[in-house]
């Protein structure tokens, strides 16, 4: 049975902090590079992006669309702001749609709640359950998932504006909601820890703010692309058509540690709770991370598994892992050419990532290049973990070991 690659939320140009040169063919062309069968095209709330994809994409039947051999899916990530007994809840969606049509009618509802123009993820006064209210409303085929679950800002279980329940977030709208995005910085295994999530799929998808990040976590599925098809396998969790996600190292995420990062103050969970959640430098409340957010809410101890989970991969951009291996940076003219190479002599960055053999690994990369993408295989790395918006770096090679090797070295010689 054939096999699909899915990344459903990324941006377009029109979001703030994106890349300028995020366009349909720039997307196209890097999901050919990765091996993304389906990918979402983002902000379809956007007049000027929403006019592109009308021009850009033409219909390939079953809910998608196509552009230059890509499949992509009509999405949009929107943030719903509201007030609960005084408290002010801003929540972060991705909206999924079958049809052109059905988007036109999300914007004309939505238009009333706020400036669709202002930012390719528009801010909207209003409720989550009116959401998914007027979504389903345009088409009961539409869906919402909340994005990045975990984060602290925007996020439905989010430590600074969200909810301990997907119930008190979307009210009498709640059994409408059948997935939730893990987000970066956590990882299906931290969500097995709440029993009350194992009815929901876990999906992940890069939110990706360029081009070439698209697919950095993403969704594998079974069967010819198509709209329903995907909803149908995550509805029902089947792991026959829904095979695996694949997901960052969470530790590397923007949120994963508590802490301060103007203070440099990176804290585990139980580091924070003896200091009361309070920052040792400037005396302020540090800003509570996922992994410690799920601490409080789960009911199932670490490493605890539900019936039947939908399995995953950890991975890390192929050109870091290239990067990292010739000690230049990301984006350098000799990283790209040998990415460029490695993707032209194996298929796509994926295949190199998670199924090329290592015999053939060792035969088209140099000996350090493909020892780093092994020891990822292998989930060999050493990570400083992300805080209070601070990506957390992951290191293939680490110091320690290096100067370890190069006293070995210098015994034997010695010797």
């Amino acid at each position: 049975m054939t096999e699909f690659v899915a990344d459903l939320h990324l941006h377009s140009r029109y979001s703030r902090a994106c890349s300028r040169e995020l366009s349909v063919s720039e997307l196209a062309k890097w999901a050919k590079l990765k091996g993304i069968g389906v990918l979402g095209t983002g902000d379809f709330t956007h007049p000027l992006w929403g006019q592109e994809l009308k021009e850009a994409l033409r219909e390939a039947g079953h809910g998608l669309y196509e552009h230059a051999g890509v499949l992509f899916m009509l999405t949009v990530e929107v943030n719903t702001l509201f007030y609960v007994a005084g408290r002010c809840h801003q929540i972060h969606h991705v909206l999924m749609a079958p049809s052109f049509q059905a988007v036109d009618r999300i914007n004309q509802e939505l238009e009333a709640f706020g400036n669709l123009g202002s930012d390719g993820r528009p801010t909207l006064s209003m409720e989550a359950w009116r959401l998914v209210e007027i979504v389903r409303g345009a088409d009961p085929r539409c869906v919402v998932v909340p994005a990045h679950a975990w984060t602290p800002h925007f996020s439905v279980f989010g430590s600074n504006s969200g909810f301990d329940t997907i119930e008190e977030c979307f009210q009498h709208q709640a059994q409408h909601i059948f997935a939730l995005e893990t987000g970066l910085s956590s990882d299906p295994a931290m969500n097995w820890r709440l029993s009350a999530l194992d009815r929901y799929a876990l999906i992940s998808n890069s939110d990706s703010h360029s081009a070439r990040r698209i697919g950095r976590e993403a969704n594998v599925f079974a069967g010819e692309p198509s709209y329903d098809g995907i909803m149908d396998a995550l509805r029902t969790r089947d792991p026959a058509k829904f095979l695996y996600t694949l997901e960052f190292f969470p530790e590397e995420g923007k949120y994963h540690y508590d802490g301060h990062r103007n203070c440099g103050v990176r804290w585990a969970p139980e580091e924070a709770r003896r200091h009361q959640l309070i920052c040792s430098k400037c005396g302020r409340k540090v800003t509570v991370g996922v992994m410690h957010r799920i601490d409080k809410l789960a009911d199932r101890p670490e490493g605890a598994t539900p019936t039947n989970p939908i399995p995953f991969k950890r991975t890390v951009p192929l050109d870091e892992i290239i990067a990292e291996a010739m000690g230049q940076g990301v984006g350098t003219l000799g990283v790209d050419r040998e990415y460029q190479a490695l993707v032209y002599k194996c298929g796509t960055e994926l295949d190199v990532l998670l199924k090329v053999p290592e015999e053939d690994l060792r035969r088209h990369a140099s000996a350090k290049i493909a020892e780093g993408i092994l020891r990822i295989r292998q989930g060999r790395v050493h990570i400083e973990p992300g805080y209070d918006g601070e990506y957390g770096k992951v290191h293939i090679f680490h110091e320690a070991e290096a100067a370890a090797a190069a006293a070995g070295e210098q015994q034997m010689t010695l010797f």
